[in-house]
């Protein structure tokens, strides 16, 4: 019977609410069972007649129109069934009964389909909004930087309008390529903010500032600012965070990282995926008074040609099944045959969305770096063009 609940879970709903709203829309089948049993009981000779004919407007307040319809023949069927044990088809009452029931059923289905209608017309009109400034934060990288190809994945969860924190850029400058992983604890236009204000200071800071570690530093300044200028309540401003991976890839064979809280990138080296994580654990941006120490550089890891590089954000390990399994995400990347980065992370998503049975809880982000062979490097026309950069 899910099908008759569907429409009516309220978007971003939490698993209180949804409880609740489950128990309302038993409420009114409950009732038609408690006539039937009314009926067919030696207590019969109560009148269940308004109690069933109130039942379709009740389902109209937690159900679509569906769910009213449904309510509406289960008290024609009661009634019904009434009529025939009891042989009251011979008195006016049952017809009195039957007509109320069908101008009641009929005027809340009706209320209710149109309800829906103007409901999902707004909702969808906010999607829309949601998902224009969505796009404008979160840019698709670039399928070819320098030595690298890239392709990035945003899948956003059924929240309705809540705009997720995630964050993710690449860029090319002139000390290699450059990319930015990010997610704001909390959803909507603070989340929003957060994620703007520090993808602003690393689109800027990247490409003037040669230390990846004063990259980061110029992110964690974006962040307390936006902390202190923010008009939120003190929880707000002692809770929001942001855990971000930032790493730079030049023409050696290593990459640089450095993880300020954010789950570990792994790397595809000849069939077989292995985390990279920080020596020393750093806390996210905005957190920057659980530092023990000075900040610490940046790490260099192994990235031979031919390697794949995934960053992601923490929706893609966290995505669970129906039995509570965590998305196995080192196994499915050994398992993906795909030959491009783009098509890489449309095999991941395929796996990721089975996984899940298609309900994704959290938002999910995602960038694949492939390093392109020196060979195939040196014969494409936009590695050439690329080493003009100054």
């Amino acid at each position: 019977m899910r099908w008759l609940f569907r429409a009516s879970l309220g978007p971003g709903a939490g698993d209180h609410e949804r409880l609740l709203l489950r128990v309302e829309q038993c409420v009114p089948f409950a009732v038609l069972l408690l006539g039937l049993g009314i009926e067919l009981s030696p207590m019969h000779s109560m009148y269940t007649g308004p109690l069933l004919t109130a039942m379709p407007a009740l389902a109209a307040l937690t159900m679509g129109p569906l769910g009213t319809l449904s309510t509406a023949v289960g008290a024609l069927a009661v009634t019904s069934t009434s009529a025939t044990l009891h042989r009251s088809w011979e008195t006016g009452q049952v017809y009195s009964n039957l007509l109320a029931l069908v101008v009641v059923s009929v005027a809340c289905v009706t209320i209710s389909s149109v309800m829906r209608t103007r409901r999902q017309h707004e909702l969808d009109q906010i999607r829309r909004v949601a998902e224009a400034a969505q796009d404008v934060l979160l840019r698709p990288v670039s399928p070819r930087l320098g030595p690298l190809r890239a392709a990035s994945l945003y899948l956003a969860a059924e929240s309705g309008a809540q705009i997720g924190g995630d964050l993710f850029e690449a860029v090319q400058t002139r000390y290699g390529t450059r990319m930015i992983m990010g997610d704001v604890r909390g959803k909507g236009l603070p989340a929003v903010r957060a994620a703007a204000a520090v993808l602003c200071a690393f689109r800027e800071s990247v490409h003037y500032e040669r230390d990846l570690a004063e990259v980061v530093s110029h992110c964690a300044a974006a962040m307390g600012r936006e902390r202190a200028a923010a008009d939120h309540d003190e929880a707000y401003r002692m809770e929001c965070f942001v855990t971000a991976l930032v790493a730079q890839v030049t023409n050696g064979s290593v990459v640089q990282l450095v993880n300020r809280g954010h789950p570990a990138p792994l790397v595809l080296h000849r069939g077989r995926v292995h985390a990279i994580g920080p020596s020393l654990p750093l806390p996210p941006l905005g957190l920057e008074d659980l530092m023990t120490g000075p900040e610490t550089a940046a790490e260099s890891y192994a990235f031979e040609p031919g390697d794949r590089l995934l960053l992601y954000t923490d929706g893609v390990v966290e995505a669970r099944n129906e039995a509570g399994d965590f998305f196995p995400l080192p196994e499915a990347m050994e398992a993906v045959s795909a030959v491009t980065p783009q098509q890489f992370l449309e095999e991941l998503h395929q796996r990721l969305i089975s996984h899940t049975a298609d309900s994704l809880k959290d938002d999910v982000a995602m960038i694949l770096i492939d390093r392109v062979p020196d060979d195939a490097h040196a014969r494409s026309p936009v590695a050439h063009s690329a080493g003009h950069n100054p």
